[in-house]
């Protein structure tokens, strides 16, 4: 007895929006740096110690300039014709206002010895969780898309 079976295969073609290789490092280097500046603002709270602030100024500065070519990657990608849309515009948003605020932080940092707290520990929470949202979101955006 013989059978004989017809087997088509149906090929899918997925269409991947995949963030830039460059793009991720960026981003990707801002989450530890502002992370670290918490930690060591967190620890001069606790210790009193000056070189505390001192690295927390150093990690903010070395954040803001991964920050700011994350957020360029971020602003031409939205004005990209395959660009537009929510997620997009909300990790823009995300970026923009991360920096900004990490930008005041830096400010706030550069004031004498204890005169960086209380502010400087409280924007640096802040810039660490507007840091963690944005890298989630800009990492959110590799999706696939069945295309047949």
């Amino acid at each position: 007895m013989s059978a004989t079976m017809d087997r088509r295969a149906q090929v899918h073609v997925y269409s991947v929006h995949a963030i830039h290789p460059f793009h991720a490092v960026m981003l990707a280097a801002t989450l530890p740096l502002f992370l670290g500046a918490l930690l060591s603002d967190w620890a001069y709270w606790r210790t009193h110690e000056i070189q505390w602030a001192n690295f927390s100024s150093w990690l903010i500065a070395g954040a803001l300039v991964f920050g700011a070519v994350a957020l360029l990657f971020a602003v031409f990608g939205l004005f990209a014709r395959r660009g537009r849309g929510g997620r997009r515009s909300l990790y823009l948003l995300l970026l923009l206002a991360m920096w900004v605020l990490g930008f005041i932080n830096a400010l706030a940092h550069a004031k004498d010895a204890w005169a960086v707290m209380p502010m400087g520990l409280l924007l640096s929470v802040i810039v660490a969780l507007l840091a963690i949202a944005a890298t989630w979101v800009g990492f959110s955006t590799l999706r696939s898309e069945m295309v047949s």
